[in-house]
């Protein structure tokens, strides 16, 4: 009895994941960031919020580089 005849790879990791913030299932590997680098790319080392919504909140909370600059009034 040979286990690796049984067991693929497929069956230990999860394959899809739906994202806590927008609801859709996505590729574990295709549509997460990996968080920890050091464990060996395991599902738990991939965040909860697919890289769409990620972008998105990034993009949203940095600052804004309003530059207002006027002639000086000496």
């Amino acid at each position: 009895m040979n286990l690796d005849d049984q067991f693929d790879l497929e069956h230990l990791f999860l394959k899809e994941r739906v994202c806590r913030v927008c609801g859709e299932e996505k590729n574990l590997i295709d549509g997460f960031y990996l968080t920890r680098k050091n464990r060996g790319g395991n599902a738990s080392s991939y965040s909860y919020e697919c890289k769409l919504c990620t972008i998105k909140r990034i993009s949203d909370t940095r600052k804004k580089k309003i530059i207002t600059w006027e002639y000086p009034d000496w």
